[in-house]
């Protein structure tokens, strides 16, 4: 059972891929934990500015993805990663130094997340369409899985460590241990070997990203995909998003309170990810994943509606096992039938909806929640969510099919 749970790990770029992003990404969430808890702070206490933060970390990724897609179907994905990593790599040396000399104002972060943000966007769909290149196909659903638990392992990781580093030494030492992390995904991408090699091309950028957007529009139930795929999170994270308003004002917790909710979801995120990876490609995923959503949704509700730490502790470990089994399962339908001469411009559609939902979720949770309170804001988006899974499994049937 073990042996088929970690079956991609027999292959050695993706090892060394999975170690240096885990490592990377223990550092983002360590930087998460303090940027949330000092943004917060430095506004005095208003929600909003969460919300604003998170989307303009977010909003590039709508505005440059495409272009990204194309560029890592044209260029050396791993060149394009690694220009991605030193740039997110010196915004967080950046926040840092801000940090250290007690200058940093809110729209210092909010410039720096847009900066990350933008990196993100080029360097999201050349990771997507690396990670195929390093494992067989039929062995993709298996790294896709890993994939999300070195994410959601790092979770766990990340605010423990960040907890008490921002509690023990100061925000500024969050921000740069983060940008130290970046280090091991830069040595990571110089030694792996890139199985695929972008065809030269000389025709227009945008009929690139038409060709690609042509693609998906033909392809048998990609659209309905991606349609999930910003719904599903543009209703989810927000659920993350909003953590340290219901630690303080619901829960009437500080920092530790914040960073034990986060990481009872990155336990049952993981938990989540290690079920997936052990089911590998079986019939069914698709209605698997929708019911996954409907349990997402009442979740939600039930965490909107908790006054207990340990109610809401519980919450947050199925609410992550359900959402990660969700989106790990929706990735892989995606990957499963996409060539790989059009990978990078398929994600980069993919990434668009599924990280362009969470921008305009957070504005606008965080917009409403000054006005009806958090926990009537997180119920009806809980209500909304078992609603997106209902409809997707017993009206619009095609998803629940594949």
């Amino acid at each position: 059972m073990i042996e088929r749970v970690f079956k991609a790990f027999q292959y050695r770029d993706f090892r060394l891929m999975w170690i240096g992003a885990c490592t990377s990404t223990v550092g983002t969430w360590m930087q998460t934990v303090a940027q949330s808890w000092l943004v917060y702070r430095l506004s005095k206490d208003n929600p909003f500015y969460l919300g604003l933060d998170g989307f303009l970390g977010q909003i590039p990724i709508m505005l440059f993805s495409l272009i990204g897609g194309v560029i890592a179907d044209r260029r050396d994905r791993r060149t394009v990663l690694l220009g991605s990593q030193y740039l997110q790599m010196t915004c967080a040396f950046t926040l840092a130094t801000l940090a250290y000399f007690h200058v940093v104002q809110v729209w210092h972060i909010l410039c720096l997340s847009f900066t990350v943000g933008v990196a993100q966007s080029f360097g999201g769909p050349a990771y997507s369409a690396l990670i195929p290149s390093l494992v067989p196909k039929e062995d993709l659903p298996n790294a896709i899985a890993l994939n999300s638990i070195q994410f959601n392992l790092a979770r766990i990781i990340g605010p423990v460590l960040g907890g008490v580093a921002l509690v023990k030494l100061g925000a500024d030492w969050c921000f740069g241990l983060n940008g130290i992390s970046y280090v091991a995904a830069i040595i990571s991408l110089y030694i792996i070997k890139v199985g695929f090699i972008p065809a030269k091309s000389s025709g227009a950028v945008l009929a690139s990203m038409k060709e690609g957007i042509g693609f998906i529009r033909v392809q048998e139930g990609m659209k309905p995909l991606i349609v999930l795929s910003f719904l599903m999170t543009m209703l989810g994270i927000p659920l993350i998003t909003f953590l340290p308003v219901f630690a303080k004002e619901v829960l009437h917790g500080d920092s530790k309170t914040f960073t034990q909710l986060l990481y009872c979801s990155g336990f049952g995120s993981v938990s989540g990810a290690l079920m997936v990876a052990w089911l590998g490609k079986t019939k069914g995923q698709g209605a698997r994943a929708l019911l996954m959503l409907i349990l997402l949704g009442v979740v939600t509700v039930i965490f909107a509606r908790s006054t207990s730490v340990a109610l809401s502790s519980v919450m947050m470990f199925f609410g992550g096992a359900a959402m990660i089994t969700v989106f790990a399962t929706i990735s892989s339908l995606v990957q499963a039938i996409t060539e790989d001469s059009m990978r990078g411009r398929v994600m980069s559609v993919y990434n668009v909806a599924f990280r362009g939902g969470m921008p305009i979720g957070m504005l606008i949770v965080g917009r409403l929640i000054p006005i009806y309170t958090a926990p009537v804001t997180m119920s009806v988006v809980g209500v909304l969510t078992a609603t997106l899974g209902l409809y997707f499994l017993l009206i619009h049937r095609r998803i629940a099919q594949l």
